[in-house]
């Protein structure tokens, strides 16, 4: 292969990370991998920890969003976290990286709060509060990235099927004495929803209750 790169040991790094999860992201295996020493890596990653912050890095490299001041914060802030959540989906281990990792040392994601906080403090929020708001909505953006995979099926049309069925019987199978709702809701529960409806809806449940506290400071 021709010079190895930082960004192609992040990328392949992620490709098994989605594919086997974040445990079986190694120096060694990647090196194997790559077709190269494991002393070639140190070059870029001195440890899993430093390529574990690559990794994440990466992740949310290239989100941009311009502080625009022609434009309503909410509209701004709702874009901000629906597009984040768009980013970090497109790999399955992205929440584990996340979890994994000071975000302090991770440059990317500390532009995507730089921007966050802005816009809580044009709402007119205070130093806490607006501390506090961003540490939600960018927690939350995380989880619904990683949201469940019944939600976003990767799988076959008739591997999915058979997961639901499965689910809805066990649902189904609790006893109705104790659990009458969860057995009545059985089939909703086990088939997930549609995913832009979970995107919406989980998006509309971060932020809404945000826009009512701002709208009360202006009271």
């Amino acid at each position: 292969m021709g010079k190895l790169t930082r960004e192609a040991v992040v990328e392949r790094a992620l490709e098994i990370g989605d594919a086997e999860g974040l445990q079986a992201v190694t120096i060694r295996r990647l090196a194997q991998e790559l077709g190269v020493t494991p002393m070639a890596l140190y070059w870029h990653f001195k440890n899993k920890e430093q390529l574990v912050i690559g990794m994440a890095d990466h992740l949310v490299e290239g989100f941009e969003i311009t502080h625009d001041g022609s434009r309503a914060w909410q509209e701004q802030l709702r874009e901000l976290v629906g597009r984040l959540i768009r980013v970090l989906r497109r790999h399955p281990c992205a929440e584990d990286v996340l979890k994994e990792v000071d975000k302090m040392d991770v440059p990317a994601f500390l532009r995507v709060w730089d921007t966050a906080l802005g816009l809580a403090l044009r709402a007119r929020f205070g130093p806490q509060e607006s501390c506090l708001i961003t540490r939600y909505i960018l927690q939350g953006a995380i989880a619904l990235a990683g949201g469940s995979t019944e939600h976003f099926p990767d799988r076959p049309d008739e591997e999915r099927e058979e997961r639901v069925r499965l689910k809805r019987v066990r649902f189904q199978s609790l006893p109705p004495d104790a659990y009458p709702t969860i057995v009545r809701m059985a089939e909703p529960l086990s088939e997930g929803g549609d995913a832009e409806l979970y995107d919406a809806f989980g998006v509309d449940l971060l932020l809404s209750g945000i826009e009512s506290m701002a709208a009360r400071l202006g009271d």
